[in-house]
Protein backbone atom coordinates (compact mmCIF):
# COMPACT_ATOMS: atom_id res chain seq x y z
CA UNK A 1 0.00 0.00 0.00
CA UNK A 2 0.96 3.86 -0.16
CA UNK A 3 1.79 6.17 1.92
CA UNK A 4 -0.99 8.47 2.96
CA UNK A 5 0.41 12.10 2.80
CA UNK A 6 -2.06 14.87 4.51
CA UNK A 7 -1.33 18.70 3.12
CA UNK A 8 -3.48 21.17 4.48
CA UNK A 9 -4.30 23.77 2.37
CA UNK A 10 -5.75 27.41 2.92
CA UNK A 11 -4.56 29.49 -0.08
CA UNK A 12 -1.21 31.06 0.93
CA UNK A 13 1.89 30.43 -1.08
CA UNK A 14 3.05 28.28 1.48
CA UNK A 15 0.77 25.70 1.39
CA UNK A 16 0.44 25.73 -2.26
CA UNK A 17 4.74 25.08 -2.47
CA UNK A 18 4.02 22.45 0.48
CA UNK A 19 1.51 20.78 -1.65
CA UNK A 20 3.84 20.93 -4.94
CA UNK A 21 6.66 19.14 -2.92
CA UNK A 22 4.31 16.66 -1.74
CA UNK A 23 2.92 15.64 -5.49
CA UNK A 24 6.56 16.27 -6.75
CA UNK A 25 8.51 14.20 -4.38
CA UNK A 26 5.78 11.45 -3.42
CA UNK A 27 4.34 10.34 -7.24
CA UNK A 28 3.25 7.36 -6.22
CA UNK A 29 1.39 8.24 -2.40
CA UNK A 30 -1.93 8.53 -1.87
CA UNK A 31 -1.91 12.36 -1.59
CA UNK A 32 -5.13 14.33 1.02
CA UNK A 33 -5.53 17.87 0.68
CA UNK A 34 -7.58 19.31 3.73
CA UNK A 35 -9.02 22.77 4.12
CA UNK A 36 -10.08 23.83 7.50
CA UNK A 37 -12.60 26.26 8.05
CA UNK A 38 -11.41 27.81 11.53
CA UNK A 39 -14.86 29.33 12.71
CA UNK A 40 -13.77 31.54 15.40
CA UNK A 41 -11.12 33.88 13.30
CA UNK A 42 -13.61 35.25 10.52
CA UNK A 43 -11.17 35.84 6.86
CA UNK A 44 -8.44 32.81 8.90
CA UNK A 45 -9.29 30.08 6.81
CA UNK A 46 -8.37 31.55 3.38
CA UNK A 47 -4.89 33.03 3.16
CA UNK A 48 -4.82 35.14 0.09
CA UNK A 49 -8.68 35.16 -0.82
CA UNK A 50 -9.84 38.45 -1.37
CA UNK A 51 -11.71 38.92 2.26
CA UNK A 52 -13.12 42.34 4.18
CA UNK A 53 -14.62 41.90 7.04
CA UNK A 54 -16.69 45.33 6.78
CA UNK A 55 -18.43 43.52 3.55
CA UNK A 56 -18.55 40.10 4.35
CA UNK A 57 -21.62 38.80 5.78
CA UNK A 58 -21.85 38.60 10.04
CA UNK A 59 -19.57 36.16 11.29
CA UNK A 60 -21.16 32.79 12.50
CA UNK A 61 -24.15 33.54 9.93
CA UNK A 62 -25.26 31.18 7.84
CA UNK A 63 -24.51 32.91 5.15
CA UNK A 64 -20.65 33.52 6.75
CA UNK A 65 -20.74 29.58 7.03
CA UNK A 66 -21.12 29.67 2.86
CA UNK A 67 -19.01 32.45 1.98
CA UNK A 68 -16.11 30.55 3.95
CA UNK A 69 -17.49 27.02 2.19
CA UNK A 70 -17.20 28.89 -1.22
CA UNK A 71 -13.87 30.54 -0.70
CA UNK A 72 -12.66 26.78 0.23
CA UNK A 73 -13.72 25.80 -2.39
CA UNK A 74 -11.80 27.73 -4.81
CA UNK A 75 -8.57 26.81 -2.58
CA UNK A 76 -9.35 23.27 -3.38
CA UNK A 77 -10.23 23.73 -7.06
CA UNK A 78 -6.53 25.34 -6.89
CA UNK A 79 -5.07 22.12 -5.17
CA UNK A 80 -7.10 20.05 -7.86
CA UNK A 81 -5.91 22.09 -10.83
CA UNK A 82 -1.91 21.90 -9.30
CA UNK A 83 -2.37 18.04 -8.82
CA UNK A 84 -3.55 16.99 -12.53
CA UNK A 85 -0.76 19.39 -13.50
CA UNK A 86 1.29 16.76 -11.60
CA UNK A 87 -0.68 14.00 -13.29
CA UNK A 88 -1.67 12.83 -10.10
CA UNK A 89 -5.66 11.96 -8.05
CA UNK A 90 -5.81 14.16 -5.29
CA UNK A 91 -8.16 13.66 -2.43
CA UNK A 92 -10.25 17.04 -0.96
CA UNK A 93 -12.34 17.66 2.40
CA UNK A 94 -13.17 20.38 4.19
CA UNK A 95 -13.49 20.58 8.06
CA UNK A 96 -14.84 23.18 10.24
CA UNK A 97 -13.34 23.98 13.72
CA UNK A 98 -9.56 24.88 15.10
CA UNK A 99 -7.20 24.03 12.44
CA UNK A 100 -4.47 21.90 14.51
CA UNK A 101 -7.37 20.22 15.98
CA UNK A 102 -9.13 19.21 12.79
CA UNK A 103 -5.88 18.06 11.02
CA UNK A 104 -4.55 16.42 13.56
CA UNK A 105 -8.27 14.28 13.83
CA UNK A 106 -8.25 14.25 10.23
CA UNK A 107 -4.86 12.21 9.80
CA UNK A 108 -5.58 10.30 12.36
CA UNK A 109 -8.72 8.75 11.06
CA UNK A 110 -7.41 8.89 7.63
CA UNK A 111 -4.24 6.48 8.79
CA UNK A 112 -1.89 9.34 7.45
CA UNK A 113 1.44 8.20 7.43
CA UNK A 114 3.02 11.70 6.54
CA UNK A 115 1.67 15.85 6.82
CA UNK A 116 3.85 18.09 4.65
CA UNK A 117 2.73 22.01 5.50
CA UNK A 118 3.99 24.92 5.20
CA UNK A 119 5.69 26.44 7.67
CA UNK A 120 3.47 29.34 8.14
CA UNK A 121 -0.50 29.99 6.68
CA UNK A 122 -0.37 33.42 6.67
CA UNK A 123 2.38 36.43 6.59
CA UNK A 124 4.84 34.00 5.99
CA UNK A 125 8.07 36.40 5.91
CA UNK A 126 7.02 36.91 9.50
CA UNK A 127 10.48 36.53 12.08
CA UNK A 128 9.15 34.13 14.24
CA UNK A 129 9.91 30.49 12.80
CA UNK A 130 6.58 28.36 13.09
CA UNK A 131 3.12 29.62 12.54
CA UNK A 132 0.83 29.01 15.66
CA UNK A 133 -1.64 25.81 13.90
CA UNK A 134 2.16 24.91 11.87
CA UNK A 135 3.45 24.69 15.46
CA UNK A 136 0.97 22.58 17.23
CA UNK A 137 0.67 20.28 14.51
CA UNK A 138 4.18 19.67 14.15
CA UNK A 139 4.62 19.58 18.17
CA UNK A 140 1.12 17.11 18.66
CA UNK A 141 1.61 14.96 15.74
CA UNK A 142 2.27 11.12 16.52
CA UNK A 143 3.72 11.05 12.69
CA UNK A 144 6.17 12.53 10.48
CA UNK A 145 5.60 16.13 9.91
CA UNK A 146 7.63 17.87 6.79
CA UNK A 147 7.50 21.71 7.06
CA UNK A 148 8.28 23.37 3.96
CA UNK A 149 8.93 27.26 4.17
Amino acid sequence: MNDRILVPVDGSQLSRRALEVALGEYPDAEILALHVIDPTEPGYSVADAEYHAEVEPRHGSTEWYDRAHELGEEVLEEARELADEHDVDLETETAVGRPDREILAYAEDEDVEHIVMGSHGRGEDSPILLGSVTEAVAFRAPIRVSLIR
